[in-house]
């Protein structure tokens, strides 16, 4: 059955063109525009135009996740390793994704390598897809002449980032899911059947027990007019904090605290450590500046903290000292482990690998971690849970034994 295609494609002059054409399939549309002469930048059904611009939702359906950016950067790597030309990867590789916003990406930069643009600099000019750890390797892989190794090595590193990122979503879902549904259930019951409960006491008379009486006056106070400016001035908080944590010193203390709590913290500092010493590992073994990896690796350090500390290293290093040094002073942050894997490393001239190995073992131990703390918090989490109804139905019928006495 023959569909209409929308087409782009390029002309001999290298002039866009586009337009419509009728086939029985994309890849016969494709190969009759190069019996035309004409160069295919993309070729779309377009009833699946229509559709993906009919639910299209800036700021949500737009977005380009780090895992799809980690597939295609995986696919890219195997067809320059194939020997097919950047150029060429890129038209083949807009022409599958699924993700439209990522396909007029990679057809931007295609247009912009054509008109000799280096591949680095034209994946620059997109920052909200590709980072700057990803420009950054791209352009040591084109100094290089390795660009089919640097992309499979960048593949591997933004495949173990959202892997890191999945984790640490997973370890945070279950609690969070938890906490939303006591909250639901606590404030049904504070605002529907505690009522119920304060009516009927109201009726029977007589004085209340002290928790009893504390419940009702909570609920009185939750189902007021009251509840208007505590909701206001609770999110109005929620939102100060938010601002001052993006500043320049509130970040630093919010990212110094976070690596406090006693659960969590940990989790997040080997996160930090995990993510900083895989990326450099990936970085030096692509031929890029020991200083600015270091650079690099703490702006994608996801915490400040961390992050001077790999400024202050890389101040060290260019004062000529090695980059165990620097690393040693800061033993609160840095684990001996890792001092002592950069040192090995730096003797025998393997700091990459021996990176590589530390960055391994941080990601074992961050699983063994998500496990263990979703084992300790599924009981705790239902036995905190338990005895906060429980103290709500005991505080509602402690007055009942006294009517009964009275009764009798």
């Amino acid at each position: 059955m023959a569909m209409t295609f929308d087409y782009k494609v390029r002309d001999q002059s290298g002039s866009l063109v586009e337009g419509t054409l009728d086939g029985d399939s994309m890849a016969l549309v494709v190969r009759r525009l190069r019996e035309m002469g004409y160069m295919p930048i993309s070729v779309t059904p377009r009833s699946a135009v229509n559709m993906k611009t009919e639910i299209r939702i800036p700021g949500l359906t737009d977005r380009v996740k780090l895992s799809e950016v980690a597939v295609a950067t995986r696919q890219l790597s195997a067809m320059v390793d194939s020997g097919l030309s950047v150029v060429r990867s890129l038209t083949i590789l807009a022409s599958q994704v699924d993700n439209p916003t990522l396909g007029k990406v990679l057809n931007e930069v295609h247009a912009d390598l054509e008109q000799g643009m280096s591949f680095s600099a034209a994946c620059a000019k997109h920052p909200k897809v590709f980072s700057h750890l990803f420009c950054t390797l791209i352009q040591a892989g084109e100094a290089g002449g390795n660009l089919d190794e640097v992309l499979a090595s960048l593949a591997n590193t933004i495949e173990k980032q959202a892997q890191l990122n999945r984790t640490i979503r997973s370890a945070m879902t279950y609690p969070a899911v938890v906490l939303a549904v006591m909250v639901v259930i606590f404030a049904a019951m504070i605002i529907f059947i505690v009522p119920v409960f304060k009516n009927l006491f109201t009726t029977l008379g007589g004085s209340l027990p002290a928790p009893t009486q504390y419940l009702i006056d909570f609920s009185n106070l939750i189902t007021s007019i009251w509840i208007i400016p505590m909701l206001l001035a609770f999110f109005g908080g929620v939102y100060l904090i938010r601002r001052w944590s993006k500043t320049e010193s509130g970040s630093r203390k919010w990212d110094a605290w976070m690596l406090k709590p006693p659960v969590f913290g940990p989790l997040f500092h080997k996160v930090a450590l995990a993510r900083v010493i895989g990326t450099l590992s990936s970085l030096i073994s692509s031929g890029v500046p020991i200083l600015e990896s270091l650079d690099i690796c703490a702006e994608i350090a996801g915490n400040r903290v961390i992050g001077d500390v790999l400024i202050d290293a890389k101040n060290g290093v260019r004062e000529g000292r090695p980059l165990a040094d620097p690393l040693r002073e800061h033993e609160d942050l840095i684990p001996s482990l890792v001092v002592q894997m950069v040192e090995v490393g730096e003797k025998t001239g393997a700091l990459d690998t021996m990176l590589a190995k530390v960055a391994q073992f941080y990601d074992q131990e961050i699983e063994l971690t998500v496990e263990n703390l979703t084992s300790l918090l599924e009981p705790a989490l239902t036995i905190f849970m338990g005895i906060g109804v429980g103290t709500m139905v005991v505080c509602l019928y402690l007055p009942m034994f006294d009517y009964i006495k009275l009764i009798h």
